[in-house]
């Protein structure tokens, strides 16, 4: 399931609206196929691996991060069918699908055409590599990864104003590689004034999947810009599963404040800046004790010279 959990990370932020799964068919010990939900959602993820095992799929055993769809579409046939008339012994899913369309249809069909299915194996992955959409599911909004590089001392630039760069190569890099498996980038208008952004994806190869561009504001449109007048405005954000803030700290400040911030990373660069702008300002935070219990450390890791440090939000 682990496996299947980098394939369906693999489309993390190029499936719309759709889940980015992963699937993998085995049959005697050995991969026979392999899938992720294709760009833009279709076709989903079984159908892309029972493609690529063909007649190896019979009898063998199909895992999968999300449970196969069982709602009819135009887009082509449900996953649950597919897998039935494949002659596929055994189904292995991580996670029920909350989508009220499917949400346990798609077991019983497969129960139904004589499957095995066993459930609930590999979900803490599964879950982690789809929180985007299972974000929007629960919420109603996509999952926001708040974005900083900040100092040792917490600082995002000098009193300046001067930021560039406060991170090394390294550490930008995998800024962009988020970029490429996010469905929406956001910054502030003040970002925008004075760095016009490009907000692009510069990695080689992966030039492609550069995210749409927003802007929090409430002035008028911008050429190439989506626009958000509120923090709120995620809300309508029906085909968004992952959206990424970058700035500035107007923008993180009015995210947190609203507590719609899902996941924290954090740059860390081994400089000090003493006086300078902090990360944000008040959040609406009157007690430290009120503090404790929201968020949890997640996987961070060393990035050169850098070091990432994630923290998501505790949600009940």
């Amino acid at each position: 399931m682990a496996e299947a959990a980098r394939l369906g990370e693999s489309a993390r932020g190029r499936t719309g609206a759709n889940p980015n799964v992963g699937c993998l068919i085995v049959r005697d010990d050995a991969i026979v196929g392999r899938g992720a939900t294709a760009t833009g959602g279709r076709p989903h993820a079984e159908a892309v691996a029972l493609a690529d095992a063909g007649p190896a799929a019979r009898d063998a055993t199909l895992f999968t991060t999300l449970e196969p769809c069982a709602h009819r579409s135009e887009r082509g046939p449900t996953c649950a069918r597919l897998i039935a008339e494949a002659r596929v012994a055994r189904v292995v899913i991580a996670l029920k699908d909350p989508d009220p369309r499917t949400n346990g249809a798609g077991i019983a069909m497969l129960r139904d055409a004589g499957v095995t299915v066993k459930t609930g194996i590999g979900k803490r992955g599964a879950g982690q590599s789809l929180s985007g959409y299972l974000t929007r599911l629960r919420l109603g909004r996509p999952r926001v990864t708040l974005k900083l590089a900040l100092s040792i001392d917490g600082k995002i630039a000098l009193p300046s104003g001067e930021s560039k760069w406060i991170t090394g190569e390294d550490a930008r890099a995998h800024v962009h590689l988020e970029r490429s498996h996010s469905d929406m980038i956001l910054v502030g208008r003040g970002t925008f004034l004075a760095d016009q952004p490009k907000l692009d994806v510069r990695l080689p190869g992966l030039e492609q999947w550069s995210p749409r561009r927003a802007l929090l504001t409430r002035g008028g449109p911008v050429e190439g810009w989506e626009i958000l007048s509120s923090p709120l405005d995620v809300h309508r954000l029906h085909d968004v599963n992952d959206l990424l803030v970058e700035g500035g700290s107007a923008t993180a400040t009015a995210f947190l404040a609203a507590d719609l911030v899902d996941r924290i990373l954090i740059y860390r660069a081994p400089i000090l800046v003493g006086e300078g702008k902090s990360s944000f300002g008040y959040i609406g935070l009157d007690a430290i004790a009120d503090s404790h219990g929201r968020w949890r450390i997640g996987d961070g890791a060393r990035l050169g010279i850098d070091r990432l440090e994630v923290y998501e939000r505790v949600r009940d």
